[in-house]
């Protein structure tokens, strides 16, 4: 059994998701048009640190879930975990792959390209709840390369939990 820091949430709240990709795609265009390629390196520490235990170590994690959505006239909408950090993994093989590229083999132009697509995919789940890494993730599911048993589970985030919603009356 994983240690409790080191496991990603179930569900996970998409509104906070969707602001973490807007930082996400905020420090890739810094870095992207102000030729910064040192936040590369940065940006991966941090995806890393949201693959293996959700926004629990990530500054940037920490900031939306803590600060930012708290104070966000939504309400949360609920999805399920796995693709979203499935979408992170995606994120720290772009940010460490540009890394490897800025200062590994010196080809900034590559890294600057992948910076670039990591801006784009940032953009479309923050402005648009548009998730790229979501949709590979089903689309992996469905051919099969993703266990069945996962898919299960994504399909009902709410199977053995109460809902948000729910608990709130029960509460009252």
């Amino acid at each position: 059994m994983a240690h409790p820091l080191l496991t990603f949430p179930n569900p996970v709240n998409e509104v906070a998701a969707r602001v973490v990709a807007g930082f996400v795609a905020l420090l890739g265009l810094l870095a992207v048009v102000f030729q910064l390629p040192w936040l590369a390196p940065i940006m991966a520490v941090g995806f890393a640190l949201r693959v293996a235990c959700g926004p629990k170590l990530s500054p940037l994690g920490l900031l939306a879930t803590r600060v930012i959505v708290p104070r966000l006239p939504f309400e949360a909408k609920m999805v399920s975990g796995p693709p979203k950090r499935f979408a992170q993994t995606v994120g720290l093989v772009f940010t460490a792959t540009a890394t490897v590229l800025f200062f590994g083999v010196g080809a900034t132009t590559a890294g600057y390209v992948l910076m670039g697509g990591l801006v784009a995919a940032a953009t479309l789940e923050s402005a648009f709840g548009f998730c790229l890494g979501c949709k590979a993730f089903a689309l992996l599911m469905r051919v099969g390369v993703i266990p069945e048993e996962v898919c299960e589970a994504c399909s009902d985030i709410w199977a053995g939990r109460t809902p948000p919603t729910a608990q709130a009356q029960t509460q009252s």
